[in-house]
């Protein structure tokens, strides 16, 4: 009788990773739609918070424009520009098949985080009244800014945890929970925002602070939320703590790609603040059409970043896996995706602004200076969509420097263009143009530098 020998059988093979084999435009539309829906939600909160601080008076309206740009920043910074370049270098560690690599990645991440937010507060609890100040912020408006800025800022950390964590779990291709977790932050924000502010349900009425009390907390239960998902081993990664070390090729793999990043953040307020700055020596009214105009430009950035941020992964580990020609083409989709998206809704209020200009005034001086502004600024809107959504792309590279150059020239445009358009007395329509003319210069720009950027694994 003989016995037969025992078969064994091969081994698993370690599953697909969709993000490397799956078609390219599904995949991204997947990916895109969880963190639009999140950054819409993001943005009901400043449509929420401007309602009650209304319902505290004007000092407080001003005041909050004051903060505004430097809050903006502080999103801007943790969540798009150096949580890029934490998904870009965890996304590259997944991509070239190292675990072990992206989860030491994802420690260094926390540090980076950590040291952002110290930053933010310092410099803001420290300098912040100077710096409303120099806004133009005095007497009442000034003293309501530092109490807003007081307690906002002194969350800085709690910020740049959640978007530095929730930037981790992108880069693992996890976009569903980031986004829910940021819907959850933004509906905690302004129920205990408008509770504390408003003194609803018989709470104290806290004003200003407690309106900022709202995203303190939100933020903070947010980032030990996601700690502990991180810790717990239920995410696609899990950062050790034991037998950790700082390694200074880790740091260098994420700030080379996120700390040049920063540029544009920056460069973009300052764009705001310079532009916003011009058009008010033209009068009243042809701030309140462009600013009717820029509420617009704010609304459609989520749809640009949804696609960025989702192409960052896929551009990462593509990169990572040595596949440089899919990572391009994933690139080149988003972006022309992003601009198909945001270029119609231009088109459409370029043709009808009324669809958009009767939501928020009914002046005929205003309706006409916000008429001319989407008649001349909606068209390149497309070139705005495709310029933000392949920064991100580049991101997901590491190859950032061209865009942000790009994002420097739309910068000194405006900011030379429009001096040389107040010294020689020229209409308000021509500053839109300018608008106009440096989206355009942005888009093409950045599209230029992906296109002559070589790409290497």
């Amino acid at each position: 009788m003989t016995i037969d020998a025992p078969v064994l059988s091969a081994p698993a093979a370690p599953p697909a990773n969709q993000l490397l084999t799956a078609p390219i435009l599904p995949t991204l539309l997947r990916l895109a739609l969880p963190n639009t829906i999140a950054m819409l939600g993001t943005a009901l909160v400043a449509v929420a918070e401007t309602s009650y601080i209304g319902r505290l008076g004007t000092e407080p309206l001003a005041a909050i424009a004051l903060v505004f740009p430097f809050s903006m920043l502080t999103q801007m910074m943790s969540a798009g520009a150096m949580g890029g370049g934490v998904s870009s270098a965890i996304s590259r560690a997944l991509g070239a098949g190292d675990r072990v690599r992206a989860e030491v990645l994802a420690l260094h991440a926390i540090l980076i985080g950590l040291c952002g937010g110290i930053v933010f507060m310092l410099m803001m609890l420290v300098f912040g009244r100077q710096l409303f100040t120099l806004l133009g912020g005095h007497g009442g408006v000034l003293e309501q800014a530092c109490s807003y800025a007081t307690v906002l800022f002194s969350g800085a950390v709690s910020i740049w945890l959640v978007n530095t964590l929730a930037s981790v779990l992108r880069g693992t291709g996890d976009m569903a929970l980031p986004s829910a977790v940021q819907i959850g932050v933004a509906a905690a924000q302004i129920v205990i925002g408008g509770t504390l502010g408003l003194g609803l349900f018989g709470m104290p009425r806290l004003g200003m602070p407690g309106v900022a009390s709202g995203q303190l907390i939100a933020f903070t239960l947010g980032a030990v939320f996601l700690l502990g998902h991180l810790a717990s081993g239920r995410g696609r990664l899990k950062p050790k703590l034991r037998g950790f070390q700082f390694q200074r090729t880790m740091f260098i793999d994420i700030l080379k790609v996120g700390a040049m990043s920063c540029l544009a953040p920056l460069q973009s307020i300052l764009t705001i603040l310079i532009f916003t700055r011009i058009v008010a020596s033209y009068g009243t009214t042809a701030l309140a059409g462009y600013g009717i105009g820029s509420r617009l430009e704010f609304l459609l950035i989520p749809v640009a970043f949804a696609f960025g941020v989702a192409s960052i992964p896929m551009v990462g580990m593509a990169m990572g896996a040595g596949l440089v020609a899919r990572a391009r083409r994933v690139a080149w989709t988003a972006g022309g995706v992003s601009a198909v998206v945001v270029g119609l809704v231009g088109i459409v209020l370029a043709i009808w602004p009324s669809l958009w200009v009767a939501l928020f005034t009914s002046d005929a001086a205003v309706t006409a200076a916000a008429f001319s502004y989407f008649h001349l600024a909606g068209p390149s809107f497309a070139f705005f969509g495709i310029g933000v959504t392949l920064y991100f792309s580049a991101q997901g590279a590491a190859k950032v420097g061209g865009p942000v150059l790009a994002s420097t020239a739309r910068l000194l445009m405006v900011a030379i263009g429009g001096t040389a358009l107040i010294a020689t007395g020229a209409p308000p329509y021509a500053l839109y143009a300018l608008v106009a003319g440096a989206m355009v210069v942005y888009g093409l720009g950045t599209a230029l530098a992906v296109h002559l950027t070589r790409w290497v694994k």
